[in-house]
């Protein structure tokens, strides 16, 4: 049993609200959301499970890229993770890339609730140029963006570590950007990202939306 297992673990208090195949169709705009972004490989259906605390959270297939949809979950205070469909998933044909890339740049570019972004990779693969991308899209909206450094598990405290000093100093000049370990399967970092979340809804002040306000 790792230490995010026990009963006692901090963990987040998230249920799955709806899901939405585009900006159109989201759920009313309310409490300031976080979205959760990456490639379709890098475990973001795993984060959110170990951030909860529940396996079944989001759906977790052997598969990539089985998260097409726009997923939202609420927390009892009406603050909302998003999990976004993941990028890159080749197995796709090109319609539904499209598609998928679509909502989630919509979402991205008029979502006004929307207050960070957790950007998960692969800590064996970094700086993938879709990841590039939304750092600097991130930094050209004045969006927080904090990196999430996953499955490190899969590397030696030594190379861990290297990786964490290259990535955060590729992204060093964009202020808004943070970075981070972690590991969904070990539950390494979960604290810190559960404070990090928390500490960017708490700086956010969501005024109430008009009609029809995306």
């Amino acid at each position: 049993m790792t230490e995010s297992d026990r009963s006692d673990a901090p963990r987040l208090a998230a249920t799955f609200l709806t899901s939405a195949p585009d900006l159109r169709r989201c759920p009313a705009p309310a409490g300031p959301e976080i979205a959760i972004a990456g490639r379709s490989n890098a475990g973001k259906s795993s984060v959110l499970n170990r951030l909860t605390g529940n396996r079944n959270t989001a759906r977790v297939s052997k598969t990539p890229g089985r998260t097409q949809l726009l997923n939202f979950f609420e927390l009892p205070n009406g603050n909302r993770l998003v999990d976004l469909p993941g990028y890159g998933y080749a197995a796709a044909g090109r319609s539904a890339q499209a598609a998928w890339q679509e909502a989630v740049n919509d979402y991205l570019g008029k979502r006004h609730v929307l207050r960070a972004v957790v950007l998960v990779m692969d800590i064996r693969h970094p700086l993938q140029p879709f990841d590039q991308e939304l750092l600097d899209w991130g930094h050209a909206s004045d969006l927080p963006v904090h990196v999430l450094l996953n499955k490190a598990d899969k590397l030696g405290n030594a190379a861990r570590t290297r990786v964490m000093r290259e990535v955060t100093r590729t992204i060093g000049p964009q202020a808004l950007a943070s970075v981070q370990l972690f590991s969904a399967t070990s539950g390494m970092g979960v604290a810190a990202l559960l404070d990090r979340l928390n500490a960017l809804w708490a700086e956010s002040e969501v005024e109430s939306p008009g009609p029809g306000t995306a």
